[in-house]
């Protein structure tokens, strides 16, 4: 985005490309549909030491302008009524090609293989090193990304460069990742899928409460829900607070209700054991684990309960706690929180405040977002605004 726009105003743009091909991160996006960006976009969907940075960027790049930006490069743009776009065609690959056409339009070099290992100043020109050579530039725009998803090519580099021009790095965590578990309860009942209500716990006390498809796994839990909560957890463990999550396997139901319903249930098959009479309500793998996390002993008569144990079992359903104690790794993160200081950096150039004519664009920088297109919204943005400025004349 940011080569193009550039380009498009004249400059003379170079992109370096340590890939084997541009846009892998791209090609794996929203499970191979490329949740390009989101309709809804603004400040709230975003955390970071300073969140409100993102909104010269976002009110810069409207849905309409990106739409235009979209038609211009070939592609279609199918928004939901959610807010998550996707490219009509359904294939993030239709993305990829688009960018990697008009590139090709413009006459931008692209140089691939070419890992930089080295950017640094002499007599007011930058000096971009690399395995197979070494160039000078009047600007660079750093706009390398995260370490989130190392097997596609994803590292830290952006950050070490950064930090030799004297940019604060903000620490760095996995994000939209998925959780580990501080037991062994969660391996029998891995593979179950449900939709859940998941209330998220920092030190004890309720943080964001999300529903959506939860998955036990053999290492902890996963599903849409949980990659939603994901960032603050992760964030939590980063800054050694206590984090849990409680889920409401059966979200439909009022607590009350759900009481009445158990005994109810109880009533009608008063021989059954717990274990048998609950597996009418949840699936079979869980009833096990439920009731031993519950001290509840699943042989037992479903007719020798109280009420008392009924309003605990209700409460066991709706609010099933599991302590947190790590998430998946970056290896499985879509994306990454932390990054350079966004104190550091000039929200309508995108500018270092530091160093005259660096820049930075996109994930690199301390900025992170919600689940469904808000990332991919902010790095158009801030790669379009570096764009322009990059393809200004030097002062």
């Amino acid at each position: 985005m940011a080569a193009l726009t550039a380009k498009k105003a004249n400059a003379n743009v170079t992109i370096y490309e340590h890939n084997k091909s541009v846009g892998k991160k791209i090609l794996a996006s929203g499970n191979g549909r490329c949740n390009i960006i989101n309709t809804t976009a603004d400040v709230n969907d975003y955390f970071g030491q300073d969140p409100s940075f993102v909104s010269y960027a976002l009110q810069n790049m409207s849905y309409s302008a990106f739409e235009r930006f979209a038609l211009s490069i070939g592609l279609i743009l199918n928004a939901k009524d959610d807010g998550r776009c996707y490219p009509l065609s359904d294939e993030a690959k239709s993305v990829a090609l688009a960018f990697h056409e008009a590139i090709k339009k413009e006459k931008i070099t692209i140089k691939t293989e070419h890992k930089v290992t080295k950017i640094s100043q002499e007599n007011n020109m930058f000096v971009v090193e690399c395995d197979k050579e070494k160039a000078y530039f009047d600007k660079v725009l750093i706009a390398t990304g995260s370490e989130a998803a190392p097997q596609l090519g994803a590292t830290a580099d952006g950050y070490s460069f950064a930090k030799v021009f004297g940019h604060t790095i903000e620490p760095t965590y996995p994000s939209l990742v998925q959780l580990h578990i501080d037991s062994n309860i969660h391996q029998k009942m891995a593979g179950v899928k449900t939709v859940a209500e998941v209330t998220l716990y920092l030190n004890g006390k309720p943080e964001e409460k999300v529903l959506g498809d939860t998955l036990f796994t053999r290492y902890g839990i996963s599903g849409l829900s949980i990659l939603d909560v994901s960032q603050k957890a992760s964030l939590a463990l980063l800054e050694y607070k206590h984090v849990a999550v409680g889920l409401n396997i059966l979200p439909h139901l009022s607590r009350q209700a759900l009481a009445a319903q158990l005994e109810k249930l109880f009533k009608a098959i008063p021989q059954y054991s717990l274990q048998n009479a609950l597996s009418g309500m949840i699936s079979t793998k869980i009833v096990e684990p439920l009731l031993t996390s519950a001290k509840i002993d699943p042989n037992k008569q479903a007719s020798s309960l109280n009420t008392k144990e009924i309003k605990k079992l209700a409460h066991q359903l709706q609010d099933w706690r599991f302590e947190i104690i790590d998430t998946h790794g970056f290896k499985h993160a879509e994306v990454s929180g932390g990054g350079v200081s966004t104190a550091e950096i000039d929200s309508k150039t995108m500018e270092s405040k530091l160093v005259e004519g660096l820049y930075f664009a996109g994930e690199v920088i301390d900025i992170v977002g919600r689940r469904g297109g808000y990332n991919f919204n902010f790095a158009w943005a801030s790669g379009m605004i570096a764009g322009k400025e990059l393809s200004k004349s030097s002062t």
